[in-house]
């Protein structure tokens, strides 16, 4: 056979072990438990991090605001030395009748060694701890909730066994109007289920700990016993080490797609998008020239080489090529239209993964430009340069 043949032979295998051997991560099954109500209902803590979302709000906070939940719940947010009159604006939204209780807290700049965000959760918590919540609700300002999803997270806490789950998180439904978006948004949902397949995530006996971050419900007892948040003080990817922290701490995690649960923020354009994906996507490869080295050629044979084998099979004659090229990107479209159809996007978005896939690869590699320009993972303007080892646990993607 000649090269181009065992390129695209190669990139088959790859794509085969991916479609069996890689926790099925291409299902778009993973929901939450069914809900069965708990004899009394625990006491939950709200805890939202806050920093110039003036924009968001509206939408977002009001949601949480008429949570009908049965039992004790409030809400704390967070100003994060916000300027455009976060925290004011929220408190107006919390004086409006008949929602939960809302406090506004501001908690200064962080310390050093510690990211923004973790910072005001650390704030937050600390808050929220002195009316001894059962459990607690770590929810970014740009997720709206529907009436009864603190009501479902809390049911489903209860369902795994005995002692319930410690984490339960709700990866929430991105917006998807823009055609960017619905180029990139399922995609980056799927590449993130293929580095922390759901099913695997919640098996008890895992290595395998992810959450995302902007829905987290999780057990008090559980955050104490793993020192969340000083733990991941300075972690990037703080929803992955979170959950990754409560696994190593004895705790049982499950993590699923979200039906009632959503995102509000738009990115309209692909500078948007390029910023939301650039900031922490070198933090993935644990800041290491070597993984990015091995990533660029990996994602090269995995995603490219289907497409562009088969192409150069069909105008060379290569059957062998142009076959296993083929075959290859057939699968890869075929685990991609589960995820499709979550986000209600056409089937004929399907093929076009391996562009999103460059992409994304041009993010990364972005991504580590900026770090050793020393703008490293910026946010909102605050830049956080690579964590200390010895105090945060980004590393090992996967694990």
């Amino acid at each position: 056979m000649s090269a181009v043949a065992w390129i695209a032979v190669g990139s088959l295998i790859v794509w085969v072990w991916l479609l069996l051997g890689q926790g099925f991560y291409w299902r778009t099954d993973q929901r939450l438990p069914r809900r069965t109500d708990p004899v009394r209902w625990p006491s939950v803590a709200v805890v939202v991090p806050a920093r110039d979302e003036a924009e968001m709000l509206p939408v977002s906070l009001p949601s949480l605001l008429v949570q009908d939940y049965p039992g004790d719940a409030w809400i704390t947010l967070v100003d994060d030395g916000s300027s455009d009159g976060t925290g004011q604006l929220a408190r107006d939204l919390g004086a409006r009748p008949g929602g939960l209780p809302l406090t506004v807290v501001s908690p200064g700049e962080p310390e050093a060694g510690w990211t923004g965000k973790l910072w005001a959760l650390r704030h937050g918590i600390a808050v929220a701890r002195q009316h001894k919540p059962d459990f607690l609700l770590l929810t970014d300002a740009d997720i709206a909730h529907e009436p009864d999803s603190l009501r479902d997270l809390v049911a489903a806490a209860g369902s795994g066994g005995p002692d319930g789950f410690d984490l339960v998180s709700q990866m929430a439904r991105l917006r998807v109007e823009s055609a960017w978006e619905r180029l990139v948004v399922p995609a980056f949902v799927y590449f993130f289920g293929q580095l922390y397949p759901f099913r695997r995530v919640n098996r008890a006996r895992s290595r395998t700990a992810a959450a995302a971050g902007g829905c987290v419900l999780l057990r008090t007892e559980a955050a104490e016993r793993a020192r969340i948040p000083e733990s991941i003080r300075q972690s990037v990817i703080d929803d992955v080490s979170l959950a990754r922290e409560v696994r190593r701490s004895g705790g049982r995690i499950w993590l699923g797609l979200a039906e009632r649960v959503d995102s509000v923020r738009p990115y309209p354009r692909l500078r948007d998008l390029w910023r939301m994906v650039a900031r922490s996507a070198y933090a993935q490869l644990r800041h290491s020239p070597l993984l990015l080295a091995g990533t660029v050629p990996g994602l090269l044979l995995v995603y490219v080489a289907p497409p562009a084998t088969l192409v150069a099979g069909l105008l060379t004659g290569d059957g062998a090529a142009a076959w296993a090229g083929g075959a290859a990107w057939a699968v890869m479209t075929a685990t991609y239209l589960p995820m499709l159809a979550y986000y209600r996007q056409s089937v004929w978005l399907g093929p076009l993964l391996p562009l999103t896939a460059v992409l994304y690869l041009l993010m990364t590699v972005d991504s580590a430009v900026q770090h050793y320009r020393g703008r490293g993972a910026a946010w909102k303007g605050r830049t956080y340069a690579r964590p200390d080892p010895d105090t945060t646990h980004d590393a090992a993607p996967g694990r």
